[in-house]
C-alpha cells in the first residue's frame, strides 16, 4: 500500500529502527541458538532484520532514495554502526533513522547490562532473573495506519498511549497496549506482547510447555511488525492469534520484546 501524505508530511517524519549493541551475543548464541538468523557472530541483536524492517517501511512510503541507502549488504551496514560507537567494550543502544532523501543517521545512547541470554526466545533458555513488567491496557483506540505498520519519529499515539497509562519514563517497567477501534491487541507502545493460547473454536489447545503455547497478535490488527517478533514467530515460539481487550485476565503473565531489551517478563493489570 503505498502513502497518501503530501510531500511536506513526507518530510516531517524519518523512518527507524532501534537496536542492541552487545559485546556478549556471540558468544550466547554460539552456545544456545543454533538457528539464530545470520549474522550469527555480529554484536548487533538481529542485525539483518533491522535492515529489512527499514526496507520495507521505505517501499511502503515509496522513498527510493531510502532504499537504495539500505540496499547495501549486512558487512557495509555494520561497518557504519561501529564506526559510531564510542567503546565496543560496552552495550549500546542505537537508532537508525533514514529520512525521504535517504540522509541516514545513528544515534548511539548507553543502555543497561543483561543477561544475554534474555536476547533469546525464553524456550531457548533456563528461566533467568529478571524485573517483571507491568502490562496495562490502552482505554482509548488507536487508529490503524502505515504509522503503525512501521516504525518511524511519528510516534504521538504511542505517546498518548503512555501518557493515558501513567507511563512517564523510558526507565520504567511498565507497557501498555495498544488497541484498535475493534478493541483488538495491536502491539505494545515499545513492545511486542505474547500470551498464553486461548482455545480455539474448536476448543483445542496446546499444553504450557508446548512449542507454540503463546501468542502474538497477527499485523492485521495494525500493529507492527517487529524485529523480536519475526524472530519469536520463526522459532515457533509463538503462532499469531487476535485477542481482544476482553480476553485479557487481571494477573495473567506474559512475555514482552523488543530490539534493545531482548524478551521481559510481564503480568497484565486491569485493575489499578
Amino acid at each position: 500500500m503505498s502513502s497518501s501524505l503530501s510531500a511536506d508530511q513526507m518530510q516531517a517524519f524519518q523512518i527507524i529502527s532501534s537496536l542492541r549493541y552487545d559485546p556478549g551475543l556471540p558468544e550466547v548464541v554460539s552456545r544456545h541458538a543454533n538457528d539464530y538468523p545470520e549474522p550469527r557472530q555480529s554484536p548487533y541483536y538481529l542485525l539483518a532484520y533491522h535492515r529489512d524492517r527499514l526496507i520495507t517501511a521505505a517501499q511502503h512510503f515509496q522513498w527510493g532514495k531510502a532504499l537504495a541507502w539500505l540496499q547495501r549488504d549486512i558487512e557495509s551496514l555494520e561497518e557504519i554502526l561501529n564506526g559510531s560507537l564510542p567503546d565496543q567494550s560496552k552495550p549500546w543502544r542505537l537508532r537508525i533513522a533514514i529520512d525521504s532523501n535517504g540522509h541516514a543517521a545513528v544515534d548511539v545512547h548507553p543502555t543497561a547490562a543483561i543477561e544475554p541470554q534474555n536476547l533469546l526466545v525464553p524456550s531457548l533458555h533456563a528461566s533467568i532473573e529478571s524485573p517483571v513488567w507491568r502490562v496495562y491496557v490502552d482505554t482509548q483506540p488507536t487508529i490503524p495506519s502505515g504509522f503503525t505498520t512501521h516504525k518511524t519519529t511519528a510516534r504521538d499515539d504511542y505517546t498518548a498511549a503512555r501518557l493515558r497509562a501513567g507511563i512517564t519514563s523510558p526507565a520504567e517497567t511498565a507497557e501498555v497496549l495498544v488497541v484498535n477501534p475493534n478493541d483488538e491487541i495491536m502491539e505494545g507502545s515499545i513492545t511486542t506482547p505474547y500470551f498464553r493460547r486461548r482455545e480455539t473454536r474448536t476448543g483445542s489447545q496446546q499444553g504450557p510447555n508446548q512449542a507454540g503455547s503463546w501468542v502474538t497478535p497477527p499485523l492485521s490488527n495494525g500493529g507492527n511488525a517487529g524485529t523480536t517478533r519475526r524472530y519469536a514467530l520463526s522459532q515457533k515460539f509463538c503462532v499469531e492469534q487476535v485477542l481482544s481487550r476482553a480476553d485479557l485476565v487481571d494477573g495473567e503473565e506474559c512475555w514482552l520484546s523488543n530490539g534493545v531489551r531482548g524478551f521481559m517478563r510481564g503480568i497484565v493489570v486491569l485493575n489499578r
